[in-house]
């Protein structure tokens, strides 16, 4: 039984619009998918180690939809243990972003759980980033250009060579992300992905 890993962003929660509306989508139409859409914490090692533990213990294949910092974990992931990724709006320079929260309270943005992240915290996220694609028919970027909190640019830089699907207009949000809910499901079930970049 195949296992849809769903990685949410930063300070977000399985609670969030776009993995729930995943996970009602499997129950609907793939019930014999596993939905896993973990609580993870913005602790680098951490998270790094959670994620890990569910893909261990997760029935193969496993598939990864990974929106903004989920899409960063989902890459990591992806070269890691050879997964398919659909990633959202995802971040791409997380060194540069990320130094403006340390020493800040943070709170999630579901719950009321409070984080406070460290100059140590960053130095543990450079060890994840990925500095080359090494299968790029593992990938399909969704992106909308109208994004409010990352630059889609990046992405579209840091993902040439796959599957790419770029909008005008929109938002980090990413609108109408149920349109792509089936043709995720035939990704991640191809043998053979396309390489292309298709700018709708």
């Amino acid at each position: 039984m195949p296992t849809l890993l769903y990685i949410h962003g930063f300070l977000s929660s399985p609670s969030s619009f776009k993995a729930k509306q995943v996970k009602e989508y499997c129950r609907k139409y793939h019930p014999d998918i596993t939905y896993l859409c973990p609580q993870l914490p913005p602790y680098p090692d951490q998270c790094a180690q959670q994620l890990e533990a569910l893909i261990n213990a997760a029935d193969q294949p496993v598939y990864l939809i990974g929106s903004s910092m989920g899409g960063f974990w989902a890459t990591w992931l992806s070269e890691r243990y050879a997964c398919k990724a659909v990633l959202v709006n995802p971040a791409v320079d997380v060194i540069s972003l990320m130094p403006k929260y340390v020493g800040v309270s943070l709170k999630n943005y579901h719950h009321d759980e409070t984080y406070l992240l460290t100059r140590r915290h960053l130095d543990q996220l450079k060890t994840y980033v990925v500095e080359e694609l090494k299968q790029k028919s593992h990938y399909w970027l969704i992106a909308q250009e109208g994004d409010e909190t990352l630059d889609y640019r990046l992405a579209v830089e840091k993902y040439a060579g796959c599957k790419q699907t770029v909008e005008p207009g929109g938002d980090h949000g990413f609108q109408r992300f149920e349109r792509f809910f089936d043709d995720m499901a035939n990704f991640f079930n191809s043998k053979n992905i396309k390489k292309s970049s298709n700018k709708q």
